[in-house]
């Protein structure tokens, strides 16, 4: 399916929850997308099955330039405006449902900078999150709960460094290392399912869309 956007569309996979009655939807960002990433590397689509089992709709896309989505590589600017794009088609096809907002690597630094200016997104993930790469000044404090899933010994933030990180930024980040996990969770993509399904089926995630309702999503 594609997704129509301001430079032309965004190719996208939708799947429902697995459930008549849904808990949210969400949407999940891809890896970098210079390198290789795309809406199905293993990480993002085994998290995307996760979360469907959790209740919830997904909607994965490709940003820019990848796949046949229209436009070029934006350096994360012009993607977080795919993002956008994203949850907007989201939202309208689901208007009564709350929002989760995701990513793996870069999608989840240009995915969690979207989610935390954006009142519909009542909840956030953070795969993989390369710390040793990029400023996360941005997650310091952050207002809506987030799930951070790192491998311990991811290449671009190992587990050592993801929990000092992790440590300034408030009770409402939780952390899941993985152990023996690398950046992609290559052979640990059960333990990767199991920390995100249980985190919206009945952790943090979960609480914070219940919260959400027919009458009480932002709009």
């Amino acid at each position: 399916m594609h997704i129509p956007a301001p430079h032309g569309r965004l190719e996208a996979h939708f799947r429902e929850a697995r459930t008549d009655t849904p808990r949210g939807a969400a949407v999940l960002c891809h890896p970098h997308p210079q390198h290789g990433g795309t809406m199905h590397t293993k990480a993002v689509f085994r998290s995307a099955q996760a979360m469907n089992e959790a209740g919830l709709h997904v909607l994965r896309f490709n940003f820019r330039g990848v796949g046949s989505s229209t436009g070029t590589y934006d350096g994360g600017e012009g993607e977080q405006d795919d993002v956008r794009t994203a949850l907007e088609w989201l939202r309208e096809e689901h208007p009564h449902l709350p929002l989760a907002l995701g990513g793996f690597s870069f999608g989840s630094m240009v995915g969690l900078r979207v989610g935390l200016g954006d009142p519909r997104v009542l909840a956030l993930l953070g795969l993989g999150l390369p710390v040793e790469m990029y400023d996360l000044d941005f997650l310091d404090s952050p207002s809506k709960p987030l799930l951070v899933v790192q491998g311990e010994e991811d290449e671009f933030g190992p587990g050592p460094a993801i929990a000092r990180a992790v440590e300034g930024w408030g009770n409402l980040v939780e952390l899941v290392r993985v152990p023996d996990a690398d950046h992609y969770f290559h052979d640990h993509f059960d333990e990767l399912k199991d920390a995100v399904r249980h985190w919206f089926q009945e952790g943090a995630g979960a609480r914070a869309l219940g919260r959400g309702s027919s009458a009480t999503v932002p709009s």
